[in-house]
């Protein structure tokens, strides 16, 4: 078993119930193991999966329960068999800290989809590997990570402005890539949130033609200053008619249940919708509009070098999210202003709130 250094006792914001709301506590660091990094965190971007795990919307939660994977910070000190940084390193983590690293998938640089037991390990809400503790995310004054699924962060990436790229980024980034999206693609995305404004503004830098789809109108300003070229009401059945067929890709990022039909009619012959803000059951759909060879797939986050290629990508072309910084103990007026989409386009907590605290 490899030796560790003494336990790290760290500062946090969780829950301890579905309704206890996100507050102070105290928890423990593990100690250092031969491969870990131990990272001062300084911010940590709000994504919505920490609000729903937070209050177990999805049924699965472990209390209690510290969010945050959009993680960005200093190394403070490594193990002894570190290689990868050094302390002084600006450095990110994003939804996972671990995976077998062994499997089909982890050996072809698919983390995210590790084959084995309970796939890749959570940055929060997840069981340690090796000893089964519970992983607790970023909203906390310190993290200890496996050095493998710790980022280099560039250096001309502005901290604050790299979180939300660690979940928000990679989400969008990882399907563009998978599909090849490129210069003479045709991109359509659905929804215009902190999903939505990551996927127009990295199609565009990829050199895709970008359409925003949304039912309201008052988005059309702030889709073309993010990027696009277009704008269609989807309100507008006689648009959305004379749109079929033109798309290679509509990137779905809307979170709530809905109709992805309207969607998939806009694509071409082997063109594809791919899902990554719903989490939920579909509704009822009609396999006919499949039949023109119509692909329907969801896509989630991205491995380490596809992430690492992400936050290199976005550096190169000066690709940031727009973000809104906060304190850690205004979280409950953030989850509140994130559920009526009260933001533009995400919030970043400066970790500087907590350590200030008395």
């Amino acid at each position: 078993m490899a030796t560790q250094t003494n336990e790290y006792p760290t500062r946090a914001y969780g829950a301890t119930s579905p309704d206890s709301g996100v507050g102070p506590m105290q928890i423990t660091r593990r100690g250092l193991r031969h491969d870990d990094v131990l990272i001062d965190i300084t911010h940590c971007g709000i994504c919505h999966s920490d609000l729903h795990s937070a209050r177990n919307d999805w049924g699965f939660t472990t209390y209690p329960i510290v969010p945050g994977h959009e993680i960005v910070g200093t190394v403070s000190a490594i193990g002894e068999n570190v290689t990868r940084h050094k302390v002084g390193d600006r450095v990110a983590i994003g939804c996972m800290v671990d995976s077998c690293l062994e499997c089909a998938h982890c050996t072809a640089d698919l983390e995210q989809y590790c084959l084995a037991s309970g796939g890749n390990t959570g940055t929060y809400n997840g069981t340690d590997r090796r000893d089964g503790t519970p992983t607790f995310g970023g909203y906390s004054e310190q993290i200890v990570c496996r050095e493998e699924f710790v980022l280099k962060v560039p250096a001309n990436l502005p901290s604050a402005e790299a979180a939300p790229l660690l979940c928000a980024g990679i989400t969008t980034y990882s399907p563009l890539r998978t599909w090849k999206i490129g210069p003479g693609s045709k991109v359509a995305i659905a929804g215009l949130g902190g999903l939505g404004h990551m996927g127009v503004k990295l199609a565009a830098a990829m050199g895709a033609e970008v359409t925003v789809l949304s039912r309201s109108e008052s988005k059309r300003p702030d889709a073309e200053k993010l990027g696009a070229q277009h704008f269609l009401n989807t309100t507008d059945k006689a648009a959305m008619k004379a749109k079929r067929g033109t798309f290679d890709m509509v990137l779905n990022t809307i979170p709530v249940r809905h109709d992805v039909t309207p969607y998939l009619h806009l694509l071409k012959v082997d063109g594809v919708q791919v899902l990554v803000g719903m989490i939920d059951m579909l509704p009822e759909l009609h396999t006919g509009v499949l039949l023109g060879r119509k692909v329907l797939t969801g896509s989630g986050i991205g491995g380490l070098a596809e992430m690492q290629e992400m936050l290199d990508f976005c550096a190169d072309k000066g690709i940031l999210p727009d973000i809104e910084v906060i304190a850690m103990q205004d979280i409950a007026v953030a989850y509140d202003r994130m559920e009526a989409s009260d933001i533009k386009y995400r919030f970043v907590i400066d970790m500087e709130s907590l350590r200030a605290a008395e």
